[in-house]
């Protein structure tokens, strides 16, 4: 028996295949040997380990820390674990672990303690939240610290609270995550890794983009394939998160292809063509703008204006992987100077009388959430949808938008010599964005290039139009992929 479970601990390897029966694949094996080693022999290093979405980087983590617990259960010794948030992410890890310990050389013999602790005969592995507001100071990590979605875990946080946890054990610590910006904990230890591996040749990186997992799972090849079609190649959240491809500061937002794509061949329109279906995005603008339309926008080129953008679906199918319609830009309007009364009154107009509209977003931010409520009532929740920007709300409806370009759904009126179209396009092609942490997307046009209005109510639009469907009757509908955690 002694020598039979021997056996069981020489790889990990064996472990996954005997023990817990989830066998893990090579891209995976090879980061938790070099984990195991460190671990091992004390050295104490740091290993960075990027998987593209769904590729099982969770699975490795808690095989590696139930091979840990099984090798050193007869030691009062921690593995300690970490990641952004308590719920879910911690409370997801626990149970991953504890759904691997029921395998038959563990089960009935492992137990929790309190609400963030699993042990196995005397070693445990502890769960912290690393929430800047989380209180971690004291715990002591002897055998790994790991980092989960470290490229959302505040630098600063990791340098005070967790570090610390390893001082005095010379500890190996695990990064996990995928790509994101330049300055994120993930990416800064990433580049030292370089640094250190062109020094002493010891491999500390472990990156694994969608193809190499695509290689081993066919049916994730379909799956991802899937998204870039609805998505697009050049999407922030599929350059990070299934290319591995790390974001800069600050960029443009639509570049010289995406604004070749928004580029459509149908004309403008004044008015609804028979039963076609028309949704509409509406930015409202501040109180303060009291000059006449061009000529305020001439003299204060910074204020914006009220804009309404209509838009006319066409449910042709896109592709076997896009469920929505195409959003065609078909009109625009705008405001500048007027107050928000007869604002109003032209608004309920245009989005009732002139085109019927089947579904409305309005800005409802500050000032706006006035005009909001006069045409939610005038209009009804059915159809008016009140958009409070915020940080995550504006990085979700930049994503919507950038979906809706890159599939090649949205598209602007063929050029019609118009002020309207020429300062859509002009906003369009001086529009930047920045990366926050937690995948929080933030774009505009910068106050030196001007307005963002026409920009802003685009992407209501495309919000607007993300509730069609075109699935025939009788398919099955996936459901979308919610992006705004960010997690596995």
């Amino acid at each position: 028996m002694e020598r039979a479970l021997r056996a069981l601990f020489t790889d990990i390897e064996v472990f996954s295949r005997k023990v817990v029966r989830r066998p893990l694949r090579r891209y995976q094996l090879d980061p938790a040997r070099a984990i195991l080693a460190s671990v091992g022999n004390r050295q104490g290093q740091s290993i960075t380990v990027m998987m593209a979405r769904q590729a099982g980087k969770n699975e490795l983590s808690a095989q590696l820390e139930c091979f840990l617990l099984n090798l050193f259960q007869q030691h009062p010794l921690n593995v300690v674990k970490c990641a952004p948030t308590f719920k879910p992410q911690i409370i997801n890890s626990k149970q991953r672990l504890e759904q691997t310990l029921q395998n038959p050389l563990n089960r009935g013999k492992w137990q929790g303690e309190w609400s963030y602790i699993v042990r196995l005969g005397e070693a445990r592995c502890v769960f912290f939240s690393a929430d800047e507001s989380a209180n971690v100071v004291g715990a002591t990590a002897h055998l790994l610290l790991e980092f989960d979605e470290a490229q959302d875990i505040s630098i600063e946080k990791h340098d005070k609270d967790f570090i610390p946890m390893g001082a005095t054990t010379n500890v190996t610590r695990a990064y996990y995550g995928t790509a994101w910006g330049e300055h994120t904990l993930l990416e800064v230890i990433r580049r030292e890794n370089e640094a250190l591996e062109a020094r002493d040749g010891i491999r500390r990186n472990f990156v694994y983009p969608w193809w190499v997992v695509a290689e081993h799972n066919p049916l994730y090849a379909k799956y991802v394939e899937g998204e870039r079609a609805r998505l697009g190649d050049s999407h922030p959240l599929f350059r990070t998160q299934y290319k591995l491809e790390t974001l800069s500061g600050t960029t443009g937002f639509l570049s010289v292809q995406q604004r070749a794509q928004i580029q459509g061949d149908h004309p403008r329109a004044h008015r609804r063509e028979g039963e076609a279906v028309y949704v509409a995005g509406v930015d409202i603008a501040g109180k303060d703008e009291e000059a006449a339309d061009a000529l305020l926008r001439l003299v204060k080129p910074r204020k914006d204006s009220t804009v309404i953008t209509i838009g006319r679906l066409d449910f042709s199918p896109v592709s076997d992987a896009i469920l929505e319609p195409r959003i065609l830009v078909v009109e625009h309007y705008y405001w500048t100077g007027h107050s928000h009364r007869e604002q109003y009154e032209q608004m309920l107009d245009v989005l009732r009388s002139v085109w019927s509209c089947s579904r409305v977003v309005v800005d409802a931010t500050g000032v706006g959430a006035g005009v909001a409520d006069f045409l939610l009532a005038a209009l009804g929740d059915l159809i008016v949808e009140p958009f409070v920007f915020t940080l995550p709300s504006k990085s979700k409806l930049g994503y919507e938008l950038l979906a809706a370009v890159n599939s090649g759904r949205f598209k602007m009126y063929a050029p019609d010599g118009s002020e309207e179209c020429a300062e859509f396009w002009r906003q369009c092609e001086r529009a930047e964005y920045s990366v926050k942490t937690n995948q929080v997307l933030n774009f505009y046009v910068p106050e030196r290039e001007g307005h963002d209005d026409f920009l802003m109510s685009a992407a209501l639009l495309a919000h607007a139009a993300s509730g069609y469907g075109v699935e025939a009757a009788g398919d099955v509908v996936r459901r979308p992929v919610d992006y705004q955690d960010g997690r596995y």
